[in-house]
C-alpha cells in the first residue's frame, strides 16, 4: 500500500473582515482568531496596492496559499516542495464542499462560528493529523 501525502497541512477559513469560521492547524503557535485578521489585514493592504491581493507567501519550508471566494478566505499551508497548483486545486475542491454544506446558513449568519465547527470531518482526507 503506497501513503499519498496530504496536500496541506493546515486551512483556516475566514470571512473578508478576518473572522475566523474553521481552522485545522497542525502545530498551533498563533491563536487563530489573530492569524486570521493578520490574513485579512494582509489580503486588503494588498488589494489596495494590486488587483487581486494576495495569492501566497512563503516560511522557512511552509508555503501559505490564499485563494478568496465570494467574501471568505481560504488559507492552507503546505511543504515548499509541493506544487502550488495542486494546493490551489485543493483549496477551491474545499472551497466547494464549504458552500455546498454551508449555503443555507450563510443566507442569514448571525455571524455563529461554531456552525462550522464540523466542517472537518468532511475534509479529513485532506489535512494531516
Amino acid at each position: 500500500m503506497v501513503l499519498v501525502p496530504k496536500i496541506l497541512k493546515d486551512l483556516w477559513v475566514l470571512t473578508d473582515n478576518g473572522i475566523v469560521l474553521f481552522s485545522k492547524v497542525f502545530d498551533q503557535k498563533v491563536n487563530p482568531q489573530l492569524f486570521g485578521a493578520l490574513m485579512s489585514a494582509l489580503n486588503k493592504f494588498a488589494e489596495a496596492l494590486s488587483d487581486g491581493g494576495i495569492s501566497s507567501f512563503e516560511k522557512s519550508d511552509l508555503r501559505f496559499v490564499i485563494i478568496k471566494r465570494r467574501s471568505f478566505l481560504f488559507i492552507g499551508s503546505s511543504l515548499t516542495k509541493m506544487k502550488e497548483k495542486k494546493v490551489i486545486d485543493e483549496l477551491m475542491r474545499i472551497s466547494d464542499v464549504f458552500f455546498r454544506i454551508y449555503a443555507k446558513n450563510l443566507v442569514n449568519w448571525d455571524s455563529d462560528v461554531s456552525i462550522f465547527s464540523g466542517f472537518g470531518d468532511f475534509i479529513d482526507k485532506s489535512l494531516e493529523k
